[in-house]
């Protein structure tokens, strides 16, 4: 079983440029514990409850939804998408649901 979510939380992590360290400080754990906490985050040995995940989002500027993604495209797309005003991610939505309906898919639109 993959550890998608550390994985995740590294690629976002290194791509802002801070230390594990840094990044904990930032989310609210105490300095002291800060690096080996997020170390275990990313190695998989212990998971952010929610709460401390959404905190870690907002600091790395990533959805939530982005540290479970197994697939690096639906990744990506995510955090593209989280970059959207609600009313852009409609959309794009029915963009896709369009191009789903090709496909002989039957999905409700949303319309923005």
């Amino acid at each position: 079983m993959t550890n998608c979510l550390g994985e995740r939380l590294k690629q976002a992590r290194l791509t802002l440029g801070v230390s594990q360290k840094r990044l904990g400080i930032l989310v609210g754990i105490d300095e002291y514990s800060a690096g080996v906490r997020m170390n275990q985050y990313e190695t998989g040995k212990h998971r952010p409850n929610f709460s401390t995940l959404q905190r870690i989002g907002k600091v790395l500027g990533y959805p939530v939804e982005f540290f479970f993604s197994e697939d690096d495209a639906m990744a990506e797309l995510i955090c593209l998408a989280g970059k959207l005003s609600s009313a852009d991610r409609n959309k794009v939505l029915n963009v896709v649901k369009k191009l789903l309906l090709n496909y002989n898919q039957n999905l409700p639109l949303i319309e923005a």
